[in-house]
């Protein structure tokens, strides 16, 4: 028993959290990301402030939440879009050198839906399917408890599914890609390419809701090609329970039942479908670092 460290790494923020034997977060705290300055400046600089303020808490084991696409059994970046520079850092070893503790680190996707699934909005259910729709798009798969990885250590990552015959390729993914389609980035870029302004993702559904046809005309076009890669998750591992979250949907939550129903248009019919929108927060990531460090 004991406590366990959270931590959760993305390309602005580097965050971390200490959760007690049953699962509660203790204390937090988040740093600057500079990219730039490379994992070792990056990571010290998380590992400093961890060793001078949490010194007195009986740690027991480290879980990593980081963006993919990683090498999950070695602990190893590959080469992440946001973390351009940090490709090929051993960050497992790096952290296990340092604390003589075992460390556990995944894709921060998983990481997100093994919190959702444990002690979220899909928690008692055998299989679960996480995808977070926000500047990006990710996923997992839970079944059993135990984060599905996959061979390549790719399985879930949705963001490549190919939904639609569409030309453009967001940061070299797919023509037609999920990510490319259903991102707030890509809301925000149909928008604006059709309107001739810039415009964000946040006017495009405020705009909707003022009952502006175009914005409308696009959002509709949005569920249903998110629709499209739930109903091709549900015929490939058929989940118990398939949950949202990300900022899109958290912050524009009317639009689950527009994508239930495009989704139940896609599937066999009587299909038992459960769709559920994320309860966990913007502590997703820390939490779910932190019940992959109290598995081991």
């Amino acid at each position: 028993m004991g406590n366990v460290i959270g931590i959760d790494i993305g390309g602005t923020n580097l965050r971390a959290a200490i959760l007690d034997e049953k699962h509660n977060l203790i204390t937090k705290f988040k740093m600057d990301n500079e990219v730039a300055m490379g994992p070792e400046y990056n990571l010290g600089k998380l590992i400093a402030k961890i060793d001078n303020e949490w010194n007195d808490f009986k740690v027991k084991a480290i879980g990593i939440g980081c963006p993919g696409p990683l090498d999950i059994r070695n602990g190893i970046i590959i080469n992440p879009p946001n973390l351009k520079g940090w490709e090929g850092f051993e960050i497992k070893k790096y952290f296990e050198k340092h604390f003589k503790l075992p460390v556990a680190v995944n894709n921060d996707a998983n990481v997100a839906a093994y919190s959702e699934a444990k002690v979220g909005s899909a928690a008692g259910a055998e299989s679960v399917y996480y995808i977070t729709l926000s500047t990006g798009v990710g996923g997992g798969f839970i079944y059993k408890d135990e984060i599905i990885s996959g061979f390549n250590s790719i399985a879930a990552e949705v963001c490549n599914m190919i939904i639609n015959e569409d030309d453009y390729s967001h940061s070299g993914l797919n023509k037609g890609g999920l990510e490319g389609q259903c991102s707030g980035i890509a809301i925000a870029r149909v928008a604006s390419e059709k309107l001739g302004v810039a415009v964000s993702t946040k006017y495009v559904f405020e705009e909707a809701e003022r009952g502006n046809k175009f914005c409308q005309y696009i959002l509709n076009n949005w569920t249903i090609n998110v629709a499209k890669a739930i109903a091709n998750i549900i015929v490939t591992v058929d989940p118990e329970v398939i949950v949202l979250g990300g900022s899109v949907i958290l912050n524009n939550r009317s639009y689950l039942s527009k994508i239930i129903e495009e989704v139940k248009l896609r599937v066999f019919e009587g299909a038992n479908i459960q769709i559920k929108i994320a309860e966990i927060g913007e502590d997703t990531g820390l939490i779910g670092a932190g019940l992959l460090a109290a598995s081991l």
